[in-house]
């Protein structure tokens, strides 16, 4: 698992190769990741939007960027977390993710970016 804290909000990562919606042969290679994010500090904070770098191993590189996570934008109470899970398909069987969060301050509106570490997308077959 892949953790990190910043300015209070902690974000860990968890994957998982999925080889029953995973083509091989056409360069299909399709991992789930859940996310947990915690709020660490003493104020609400809001996820507004994220921005994603993933890096897949045959060399090509991808940003996705946009509002929130999964369709929303969660407030997260001082002491509460939100988790999501979501997919990733890459043309190869390994790669990298990871990015940042802006999330809003609800105490006194102010923005900042969290950072999602970075965290591997591998088949099980490639450990071997």
């Amino acid at each position: 698992m892949a953790t990190q804290i910043t300015d209070g909000v902690k974000v860990s990562v968890e994957t998982v190769y999925q080889p029953e919606y995973s083509n091989p042969e056409n360069e299909h290679f399709m991992f789930a990741y859940r996310i947990t994010i915690e709020n660490l500090g003493d104020y609400s904070v809001q996820l507004l939007r994220r921005h994603w770098h993933i890096f897949d191993s045959n060399g090509t590189h991808r940003e996705v960027e946009g509002e929130g996570v999964v369709g929303q934008q969660p407030i997260i109470e001082p002491g509460e977390q939100h988790e999501y899970v979501s997919g990733c398909n890459l043309k190869s069987d390994m790669g990298t993710m990871g990015g940042t969060y802006q999330m809003l301050r609800e105490f006194d509106g102010s923005l900042f970016e969290v950072n999602i570490p970075k965290f591997d997308l591998i088949a099980p077959h490639r450990l071997n």
